[in-house]
């Protein structure tokens, strides 16, 4: 590479190093978890490699890099009397949306953006290697500097959600296997519709980075007791919330004020279905606070359970009135032996600790069928409805 570096500098070349960047890569490893997001590294930098072979000359690629970190590096060397640095900004854009098309037609699921920074290599700075090492820190430290700035802009469209409380509810039934009689609802969070945080996933992985995941579940609460108590709901309405939340010391005060504001409501009518997208970090406060709820007369729901060794740890702690299964046990159930065995096992577990068992996910007659022999309580899932609007519930349905 210096050899390569040196005699471009030899040839009246400049050299700029070049780095591409995940701009929300922290939202990515935790949506994806580590397997599914090594894989999809390995994807963006197979596409990052042909779309830069595909579009820079070969004799002007240097070296294509990775550092073995989750970005790409190439140095290229630049004909100053003919590519600027306006030219190389427009290289630099057709690559990445190359490489956005190329992953958005293999993973549809994942919406990929990028920064990227870049640095000439200073001609005047010896050794060469010295040069090049500090051209790389600068180019990153430009794709932070980037990254920050988004942050900014992450953190004032976060407070004007919070502000002007702009989220919507949906709601999904919840059936009683046996009988196919909508027994409960689950309401469901969507961002601001049309912008990128319209998807839960990426709403609250936004409130937590910014540290308004509190506030937000506030909202969601609020707002789904106003609607029940609007809609005169008499079936029993599932909550999702997080352990940062429930372990907030405020929050049975908070959450026994919302009551008082909606008399006609009470707490019976809810579920709260813990949801593990982050860690309980203050068990005593949440095991305190769960006692608190179940006073005030609310049920206690585990969320995910068969995900993972956290779900059951948290099984044993609370004793949860209900435990939700994973769609991830549900999944093609009919036609795998070994997850009817991981459903047996649960259901055993939940026969040990008293709880109402909800399968999610359920997409097929098949999965049913196999829910109803196994005489599972109840279950949710686009087999039975999709997710409507929360205006469309009926006056006591």
């Amino acid at each position: 590479m210096i050899q390569a570096v040196n005699v471009s500098f030899s040839q009246g070349y400049e050299v700029a190093v070049i780095v591409f960047d995940i701009q929300d890569v922290l939202q990515f490893k935790e949506e994806m978890g580590k397997q599914q997001y090594d894989t999809y590294i390995k994807q963006l930098k197979k596409a990052f490699k042909e779309a830069i072979v595909d579009r820079i000359p070969k004799e002007d690629i240097l070296i294509l890099h990775d550092y073995n970190s989750d970005n790409v590096t190439f140095l290229m060397r630049i004909d100053c009397t003919e590519k600027k640095s306006r030219e190389l900004d427009e290289i630099i854009y057709m690559i990445t949306a190359n490489v956005q098309e190329h992953l958005q037609e293999i993973s549809p699921q994942c919406k990929s953006s990028f920064i990227t920074g870049y640095m000439f290599v200073d001609k005047s700075q010896y050794p060469t290697e010295h040069a090049v090492n500090r051209a790389y820190k600068q180019a990153i430290i430009m794709t932070e500097e980037k990254r920050k700035a988004g942050f900014s802009g992450l953190m004032m469209t976060m407070d004007d959600i919070i502000s002007n409380q702009h989220i919507r509810l949906m709601v999904q039934p919840i059936v009683e296997v046996a009988t196919n009689q909508m027994k409960a609802h689950e309401v469901l969070t969507r961002g601001p519709a049309g912008t990128d945080l319209e998807n839960p996933l990426a709403l609250f992985s936004a409130a937590r980075q910014t540290g308004r995941l509190y506030e937000l579940e506030q909202i969601v609460l609020e707002k789904t007791f106003r609607q029940v108590s609007e809609n005169d709901l008499l079936k029993q309405v599932f909550i999702n919330l997080t352990p940062v939340t429930i372990e907030n010391l405020r929050f049975p005060t908070d959450i026994k004020a919302m009551l008082d504001r909606y008399p006609s409501i009470s707490a019976e009518q809810f579920v709260l279905e813990i949801t593990e997208r982050e860690a309980i970090n203050h068990i005593d406060y949440f095991i305190a606070n769960i006692q608190s709820l179940r006073q005030l007369g609310f049920q206690i729901a585990v969320d995910d359970t068969g995900a993972g060794y956290s779900n059951l740890n948290t099984i044993i702690e609370i004793m949860p009135d209900i435990i939700k299964i994973d769609r991830s046990v549900i999944q093609n159930i009919d036609s795998s032996t070994v997850k009817e065995s991981m459903l047996k096992g649960l259901l055993l577990i939940a026969k040990e600790t008293g709880s109402i068992v909800v399968a999610e996910g359920i997409e097929s007659k098949g999965e049913a069928m196999v829910l109803s022999k196994n005489n599972v309580d109840l279950a949710q899932g686009y087999f039975y409805a999709r997710p409507t609007g929360v205006e469309k519930l009926k006056v006591s349905s």
